[in-house]
């Protein structure tokens, strides 16, 4: 049986991290890069290109906007943008409360190292409609 690449849409994709996240989407057989965006860019382009997920490497100010409007239109999302304290978690959590289906993993740290021993995937991928902070290591 075949299955679809999952429709990945990239923010902050101009970035250092960004660039190499959409290197890492553009080389995965079972993703397909479907936007990537940037500064200036319409976040509208997520629904245009009917994005599954969306990778977010942009800053700690733009990325609560690019949440809200990801979550509200039912992309599940990762980030690797820091900043993330209580407030901003408890945000999110009442984002994808009204969106069941929608799962969101927040890494501020996106160091393989640091992230799997403490978080495996195979842990983490049977609840993919949840909230998953990503404990950030010095």
């Amino acid at each position: 049986m075949t299955t679809s690449p999952l429709r990945v849409g990239v923010t902050g994709a101009r970035g250092r991290m960004g660039a190499a996240v959409v290197e890492a989407v553009l080389a995965a057989p079972e993703m397909e890069r479907a936007a990537a965006l940037d500064i200036g860019d319409s976040l509208d382009e997520l629904v245009a290109q009917s994005c599954d997920a969306v990778i977010d490497f942009t800053t700690p100010d733009a990325v609560m906007g690019n949440l809200e409007f990801a979550i509200g239109a039912g992309m599940h999302c990762v980030v690797g943008t820091t900043g993330f304290d209580d407030d901003r978690l408890a945000r999110v959590q009442e984002w994808t409360a009204g969106h069941s289906g929608v799962g969101v993993l927040i890494a501020p740290n996106f160091s393989i190292g640091a992230d799997l021993p403490t978080h495996p995937p195979a842990r983490t991928a049977p609840h993919p409609a949840s909230l998953h902070v990503a404990p950030s290591h010095p």
